[in-house]
């Protein structure tokens, strides 16, 4: 590209961007408005199904080139209002995502915290719509408030800001991996698929390598994986276990976090993080394990296949349970 003309590209790359997310603020708004006087004609017992119904067919009768606005659709924009209409910093947020991220999302999620932490991870993550799908499917609302209550202690005193940033437990459906198989497998599915794993562990990810090499003394060690992080400002080294967790695999980790921060780590960037991804793990025995951990560690489980949503919602409300009021 001839350097003297960036200017002018870059211009009109941020004029269209402009005018679209106008047009979807547009969009939205009509959306919300419509939904809003259909749901008060109801209320109001002035409206019914046949009114809604009669209503798409004058639409379409009297501007046929307009599309979107059978009674169907109709019906969802009042849903779509009734949803929002009781919390204005959310209603706000709607404007930032397309209508067809918004359906998903209030069509899908069932709570009004699920269905907030959406819509901000989609306008952060800038989400395509089938990235959203899948997101929601793997049930990455649960896992991720699941996830803040696996790490030690010193990851939560030295971290506050890290809440959603880590999960209890992975989602690698793209790897279509055997009944069994080992770590390599494992390590090499997740490198060939780097785009859907970034997808999953979120997109402040950033990969820097795979078997990364570390010497201390006179012995070289390798780290399975290794990122950095943007928004912690940190390197982050994943280890893979092929079997369940085991709490000796701790120490492997803290001494890899140890040479990082000492050989590797720049001056700016704070201490390293790990994180320990096993194919099962027993919840207690991580609690004993992490209890007393002078290393900012977490122990994460993956699952090759979609969880049970309702499975993770248990969980969840069991973690809340227990929390002091």
């Amino acid at each position: 590209m001839d350097k003297r003309f960036t200017d002018i590209i870059e211009l009109i790359t941020r004029s269209r961007n402009n005018a679209i997310r106008k047009v979807n603020e547009e969009l939205i708004d009509l959306y919300w408005n419509i939904g809003e006087y259909i749901s008060r004609k109801v209320e109001l017992s002035e409206w019914g199904q046949s009114v809604v119904k009669e209503l798409a067919q004058y639409i379409q009768a009297n501007e046929p080139e307009i599309k979107g606005f059978s009674d169907k659709n109709l019906w969802r924009m009042k849903q779509f209002y009734e949803t929002y209409k009781e919390f204005p910093k959310i209603s706000t947020l709607l404007r930032e995502i397309s209508w067809s991220h918004n359906l998903a999302i209030f069509s899908r999620c069932k709570t009004i915290e699920e269905q907030e932490f959406y819509i901000k991870l989609t306008q952060q993550e800038n989400y395509s719509f089938r990235e959203l799908e899948r997101q929601i499917s793997s049930s990455l609302f649960e896992r991720t408030m699941l996830g803040n209550s696996n790490l030690s202690t010193l990851l939560r005193e030295t971290n506050p800001e890290i809440a959603n940033t880590f999960k209890d437990s992975y989602v690698f459906d793209f790897l279509n991996l055997p009944e069994t198989f080992s770590e390599s497998e494992l390590q090499k599915g997740l490198i060939l698929q780097m785009k859907n794993f970034i997808l999953e562990l979120g997109r402040d990810f950033l990969f820097i390598s795979e078997e990364y090499k570390i010497q201390v003394g006179n012995s070289d060690f390798y780290i399975d994986l290794l990122f950095f992080h943007r928004g912690l400002q940190c390197l982050v080294a994943f280890e893979l276990k092929a079997d369940k967790f085991k709490p000796e695999q701790l120490g492997q980790l803290n001494f890899y976090l140890e040479a990082l921060d000492r050989d590797v780590k720049r001056q700016n960037e704070n201490p390293s993080i790990g994180v320990l991804l096993c194919k099962d793990k027993d919840s207690e025995v991580v609690e004993y394990a992490l209890s007393r951990s002078l290393s900012p560690t977490m122990v994460s489980e993956y699952k090759t296949q979609l969880p049970d949503k309702k499975v993770l919602q248990q969980k969840l409300h069991e973690l809340f349970d227990k929390r002091p009021e």
